[in-house]
């Protein structure tokens, strides 16, 4: 977009004496293909001359797709051999006496190639070959063979560095890294065409990158949701521990007591009775039932003179 737009006329030879260097580091200059010495000649067509030829052999078959279990038509380049000679840009009016030298051709991102010949040539099988194409998952079609042609009086725009050596003005791919273009349509249709291309890819950007935030947001809210549920697991796990804690530490303050409330004899039932004189509380009234004759205390040995019941409530 920001390349200088330059005529093709008389004048173009001054615009580059005053220009830094003798240099227009980004121009678009329009004009149509001429062949410095000798043309290319078609190979298939007679009487088409040009001055960049494209010889292509490009295969086509059908692979089986194993994921699918689809037959896919596939195309692969098995020979490609491109021809070229040198050209001027010149005006479409004649007799201006100005011409531009192309270099490069082949480098520039866009080469403009006319379709001059193509042709199809289906493969021939037999019906053992049909049967091992099924067996190895491919299905050839044939070969399809087609000759490009850049030709001589093609109208055509060019994009890139200008520069004046010595008395030849040539065009040639930029040193900024800008693209170079060599395309069949006019600046105008160029530029848009390369606007509705940035433009396509902004808009896969802005999509890949709303997609991108959306999965990264589905996978942390899955992140988050699991995170959430594991300490609230943990926290369960952790309210349960301290609950058996406390169960065991009062089943133990429990058993503790039993214990400490059992009968010295038994030491299953409780309690029951106080030995009169000595006082002491060591025996549930069966036990004291089943004490010998003369009964005495099983703590002191002193005799028992008479046994008062003990009521726990």
């Amino acid at each position: 977009q920001g390349a200088r737009r330059v005529r093709l006329d008389g004048d173009l030879r001054a615009v580059l004496l005053e220009a830094p260097g003798r240099c227009v580091p980004y121009a678009v200059i329009e004009g149509v293909v001429r062949s410095v010495k000798e043309t290319l000649s078609s190979q298939f067509v007679e009487n088409c001359k040009g001055v960049v030829q494209r010889l292509t052999l490009q295969e086509h078959k059908m692979v089986w797709n194993r994921t699918t279990h689809l037959w896919n038509d596939y195309e692969k380049i098995i020979h490609q051999r491109t021809n070229t000679t040198p050209f001027d840009l010149v005006p479409q009016e004649e007799g201006a006496g100005v011409t531009v030298r192309v270099m490069k051709p082949l480098d520039a991102a866009e080469l403009s190639l006319e379709t001059v010949y193509e042709k199809f040539h289906p493969s021939v099988q037999s019906f053992t070959d049909v049967i091992g194409h099924y067996i190895s998952g491919e299905r050839p079609k044939g070969i399809q063979e087609t000759e490009q042609m850049l030709k001589v009086g093609t109208a055509l725009t060019g994009v890139g560095e200008l520069v004046l050596d010595n008395a030849t003005i040539k065009l040639q791919p930029p040193k900024q890294g800008m693209p170079y273009y060599l395309s069949g349509v006019d600046f105008d249709s160029l530029l848009q065409k390369q606007e509705s291309n940035v433009r396509f890819w902004k808009i896969l950007t802005v999509v890949f990158g709303f997609a991108t935030c959306a999965v990264l947001f589905f996978i942390l809210r899955k992140q988050y949701r699991h995170h959430r549920e594991r300490r609230h697991l943990k926290q369960m796990q952790d309210e349960f521990r301290q609950a058996q804690e406390r169960l065991m530490r009062e089943m133990n303050a429990e058993s503790g007591e039993t214990f400490k409330n059992a009968c010295v004899i038994c030491l299953s039932n409780t309690k029951s009775c106080v030995f009169l004189e000595c006082g002491h509380v060591c025996s549930c009234n069966e036990c004291y039932r089943a004490l010998p004759e003369p009964k005495r205390c099983p703590i002191c040995r002193q005799a028992i003179s008479r046994v008062v019941s003990l009521y726990n409530s």
